[in-house]
């Protein structure tokens, strides 16, 4: 039990580190002052340009990604695998290093069902890039392509743990996406590659 504690506690370490701020530091810029103020790959891509957005999205995906191979790594159970991997979410979403401000999740989530369930994964990515290249809108995309994770989870890759985790990554997504999705309402919400 405590090695599994301080695996949840590692993962929220790791994913607190803020990718986007750092990379926008090196060209001078806050990423919370420009765009939307997110630190995602979405407004680096905005502000910064498209090098600087694809290694963010890299760097989140990883972040995810490590949490839940170190689970499997050390042998835990699926349910802590899942909770390690909602835990580097969290610490995207909460940074240390923000003072508990940060992302969204999008893509460190990604990077937590490309372990967790690789198929899912597959499918919601798939869905994710169809609604942004159909619509351009990437909050959109996240939305629907998470909110019907558990749905995926139910119909791919059956198991009532996976369900819990994946309900509670949804609900997270969904959150976060507050403002975007009362922006998309009013017609006012940025299209992906809109510069700030």
């Amino acid at each position: 039990m405590i090695k599994n504690i301080l695996l949840i506690i590692l993962s929220f370490l790791l994913g607190s580190v803020p990718f986007g701020i750092i990379l926008a530091k090196t060209k001078g810029i806050d990423l919370r002052r420009v765009g939307s103020g997110n630190i995602g790959a979405t407004n680096v891509l905005r502000s910064i340009g498209k090098w600087p957005a694809v290694l963010t999205l890299l760097g989140d995906i990883l972040k995810g990604t490590l949490a839940v191979a170190a689970g499997r790594y050390f042998g835990v159970e699926p349910l802590y695998e899942g909770l390690m991997g909602i835990s580097a979410i969290l610490g995207h979403n909460f940074s240390l290093f923000l003072g508990l401000k940060g992302g969204k999740g999008v893509a460190t989530s990604i990077g937590v069902l490309v372990i967790y369930t690789p198929k899912v994964a597959f499918f919601t990515v798939v869905l994710w890039v169809m609604i942004v290249f159909f619509t351009k809108y990437s909050s959109l995309g996240a939305i629907v392509s998470f909110g019907l994770l558990p749905i995926n989870i139910v119909l791919f890759d059956y198991d009532r743990t996976k369900v819990l985790v994946t309900v509670l990554i949804s609900l997270f997504i969904v959150m976060r996406h507050k403002d975007n999705i009362k922006r998309l309402l009013k017609g006012t919400e940025r299209k992906i590659g809109q510069r700030a």
